[in-house]
């Protein structure tokens, strides 16, 4: 076991579900009364953040940096003052004392390491979802968040949409009384039951492919394989389906329910995953320890993906016709909710609630939510915060592990930070890292 993994576990011990410490000192606010952001990205996600960054009037981009450089196009034209670098490295070095937070909006296998060296920087982190994309490393960031004092959110902006604070007032009102079982849903695909191809192509002039490799085994470049959107399909660099959804589609019932870690994990059902690619459809069920708004003292919610779902006679339950692509289903002990994904959640049967007035709330914004606590100096947390985020993100992952064993029960210890009754699936809770990228 290596000094770092030894570290974490005993760590983790102590720390999981502890009072986070707060250093003091933070920044309240740059020289110009803004928040000055730098983006890790500056395409896809990482663009749509910045999009909603850009609408709270503090904020400014300082700095973008992107591993391919054909992404800048749309950053010079809207923030034509923001100073932009290929290198992630070389961007903290030089606007270390220039920038005061971050996103890190990129593909899954370099969450932990740009969020960790921003972090040591004492830099704010919104990072997103997934978390990281190892139990490992969803710990140090954890962790790393709670030493360095730094105000942190990762980016599941429906946790902060009416529609998913709805459902969770909802079952807090006791409205379809204790919960006996949830079931959660996702149509996506994001797996590939083919091998690697075997051709290999040069690598575009913008990109530097050992960079976006980061901590990952050196691999010849395969266009459109990798990168810029395939990641999520590969074991190496994405998290599948499952990772992808989990943690947006988790954070409802998490919250709901008030859950903190699984204790038992197990696959059934999925299309086999090979030695490189996330499956294309997974079944996965999770035991937790009951909690005051579950019925027993344990609760089962089981994951499905892909044309996975769950069976015909918990369907019947709710929606008649066609059932949505995407969701989660509350079983109760006085009824059943429905929460479409980003939809307003519904109450079955209908009739049994026609009437029935759904709890008011205030608006409230996500990516503001992050930039307004950084002003503020971390008098107050976002709601995804990491001590949130990690652990709901850690049980989106054991889920990912669960689907190379499938059948087979995986029994998790949240204070040990490991899976205790099955060493091979242990392993991947950690990666190898290639030589100079350890964490």
């Amino acid at each position: 076991m290596s000094s770092t993994r030894r570290r974490f576990i005993q760590g983790a011990a102590s720390t999981l579900f502890a009072a986070p410490f707060i250093t003091s000192g933070l920044r309240a606010a740059s020289p110009n009364g803004k928040l000055r952001h730098a983006a890790f990205g500056a395409a896809g996600m990482s663009w749509n953040d910045m999009t909603a960054f850009a609408n709270h009037p503090r904020w400014e981009l300082a700095a973008v940096c992107d591993v391919d450089t054909s992404h800048f196009g749309k950053v010079k034209e809207r923030h034509p003052d923001a100073r932009l670098y290929q290198d992630w490295r070389e961007m903290l070095e030089k606007e270390g004392d220039a920038i005061d937070a971050v996103n890190v909006s990129v593909p899954d296998h370099m969450h932990a390491h740009m969020g960790l060296r921003a972090m040591d920087l004492g830099k704010h982190v919104y990072g997103q979802k997934p978390l990281a994309q190892t139990l490992h490393e969803c710990r140090k960031l954890m962790l790393g968040a709670r030493e360095k004092g730094v105000v942190t959110q990762m980016g599941i902006q429906v946790s902060s949409d009416f529609t998913e604070r709805h459902a969770v007032e909802l079952i807090h009102q006791g409205a379809i009384g204790k919960i006996k079982e949830v079931h959660t849903f996702s149509g996506k695909k994001w797996g590939d039951m083919t091998a690697v191809p075997v051709e290999t192509n040069p690598v575009p002039d913008t990109l530097n492919w050992d960079l976006w490799l980061g901590p990952v085994t050196e691999r010849p470049y395969i266009k459109d394989y990798y990168h810029p959107k395939n990641w999520r399909r590969r074991r190496d660099f994405g998290t599948g389906t499952l990772g992808d959804m989990g943690c947006h589609m988790f954070s409802g019932w998490f919250r709901a329910l008030e859950l903190t870690a699984p204790v038992l994990i197990k696959s059934t059902g999925n299309a086999p995953l090979n030695a490189t690619n996330w499956a294309t459809e997974c079944v996965v069920e999770y035991t937790f320890k009951g909690t005051s708004r579950t019925e027993g003292e344990t609760i089962k919610v089981t994951w499905y993906d892909g044309a996975a779902r769950p069976p015909a006679e918990i369907l019947a339950l709710a929606a008649p016709g066609k059932f949505p692509d995407q969701g989660s289903l509350y079983i109760g002990t006085e009824g059943v909710l429905l929460h479409q994904h980003t939809s307003t959640p519904l109450l079955y049967p209908r009739e049994k609630f026609a009437g029935y007035k759904y709890p008011k709330l205030e608006p409230k914004d996500h990516w503001f939510e992050f930039i307004d606590c950084c002003l503020e100096g971390g008098k107050k947390k976002p709601g995804a915060n990491f001590d949130y985020a990690a652990p709901l993100t850690e049980a989106v992952l054991l889920g990912c592990i669960a689907t190379a064993f499938p059948g087979e029960s995986l029994e998790w210890d949240a204070e040990g930070g490991r899976i205790s009754n099955h060493a091979e699936a242990n392993k991947l809770t950690t990666r190898q890292y290639r030589a100079g990228w350890e964490l």
